[in-house]
């Protein structure tokens, strides 16, 4: 799953790298996710010997939580097979954190995700956005606000790293990638 929020205005803004990773990892996977179904558009392809099934909740960040449980109630999908791509303010551009589990860290989305699956355990990317330069400033509208140049730079190795990561949690699991990718950052 990648989170984000639909719509051109949202596209570029630092709530939607969830999205922009899961493309990157749709290209990868030659999987188109165009298909409108579960609140979202989702896609299918085989990897390996794994289906693998890509959404992008169209329900805003906050309901996100909505489209994940029908996708898995419909496939019967556990939460520990489900893995979210989403950004994080604690984390600068460009750096990846892949965990198990854990709590929403006051993410609407991912709090949403719990809420709806009545559990917190799945594994997730979380994509460096940078935190508010200014504590005074709405976290809302630091989270809707466009990357600068210097940051979108950073940024597009965290996203291609965060489409990594998810094949790797498939391939090897949480604790391999979590090797892997937990020190990455732009040269």
């Amino acid at each position: 799953m990648g989170l984000g929020n639909p719509g051109k205005d949202y596209t570029h803004t630092r709530h939607n790298a969830g999205y922009r990773a899961l493309d990157i990892l749709a290209n990868k996977l030659n999987c188109k996710v165009d298909k409108g179904k579960f609140q979202g558009l989702y896609g299918q392809v085989k990897y390996g010997t794994e289906k693998v099934f890509l959404l992008k909740p169209l329900t805003y960040m906050n309901l996100s939580g909505l489209s994940v449980l029908q996708l898995s109630a419909y496939y019967n999908i556990p939460p520990q097979r489900i893995i979210v791509l989403f950004d994080d303010i604690s984390l600068p551009p460009g750096r990846l954190r892949v965990r198990p589990d854990g709590s929403a860290g006051g993410h609407n989305g991912i709090k949403s995700i719990i809420s709806q699956l009545g559990s917190q355990d799945f594994p997730r990317v979380k994509i460096g956005v940078g935190a508010k330069p200014d504590p005074e400033k709405d976290l809302a509208d630091w989270v809707l606000s466009p990357f600068s140049a210097q940051e979108e730079e950073a940024l597009s190795y965290s996203l291609e790293k965060a489409a990594d990561a998810a094949l790797a949690i498939i391939d090897k699991g949480v604790p391999e990638a979590a090797n892997l990718f937990n020190g990455c950052q732009p040269k």
